[in-house]
């Protein structure tokens, strides 16, 4: 498996809309590989945050885009917005306001029986600090590097030791690799005798 990360921290606050909040932090150089062209020529190497989306156990992806009010930019203060310019970036246009106000209104406006908008995004920020996941692979060895590769439970396991929490992983093709070493669609077996099929590390969640 090779250096691209995604992961989900599951906060158990119970309200009448959902069940628990999922955290999403981001790998920017595998963002950037497979999604679209970056802003930087070279992407940041740490993990950043995605997202703070509040959840249900029987539809994870729901709730979103609930009713409530849209995203306030004046109440973003500026300590605030020092903060989430290192931690939240768009990684991908550079218009971190925007990528701010598109997490909250479609998932932060779901969280107001428990955080308004100002605690929602304080909230993420210190849970990106407490949860500094690039350093906590670091600090077990794994590093982004060109043809290194690591297991599933490599990456897993000393960030469950660090967070007392079993992170899922979300991975990405590399587009990189010969079609045939992709994984394979769901369904289909791999071929006999192909080799070992890696991904990008994407997305780390709790």
């Amino acid at each position: 498996l090779v250096l691209g990360f995604a992961f989900f921290f599951c906060h158990v606050m119970s309200s009448g809309s959902y069940d628990y909040f999922q955290f999403v932090q981001q790998w920017p150089p595998t963002n950037c590989i497979v999604r679209t062209k970056c802003s930087k020529p070279r992407p940041l190497q740490i993990f950043t945050i995605h997202g703070l989306w509040p959840s249900n156990y029987s539809n994870p992806k729901k709730p979103s885009n609930c009713n409530g009010s849209k995203f306030e930019d004046r109440k973003v203060y500026p300590q605030l917005r020092k903060d989430l310019k290192k931690s939240w970036p768009d990684v991908e246009s550079g218009n971190d306001t925007r990528f701010w106000e598109g997490e909250w209104n479609k998932h932060g406006r779901c969280s107001v029986q428990t955080l308004n908008q100002m605690q929602y995004f304080e909230r993420s920020h210190a849970m990106w600090t407490s949860f500094n996941i690039t350093e906590i692979l670091k600090n077990a060895s794994i590093v982004p590097h060109p043809t290194q590769t690591w297991t599933y439970s490599d990456i897993v396991s000393p960030i469950k030791t660090a967070t007392k929490r079993t992170p899922l992983l979300r991975c990405k093709p590399d587009p990189a690799q010969p079609k045939s070493q992709r994984p394979q669609p769901k369904g289909q077996r791999p071929q006999p005798n192909s080799p070992p099929q890696s991904q990008l590390l994407h997305e780390v969640v709790f």
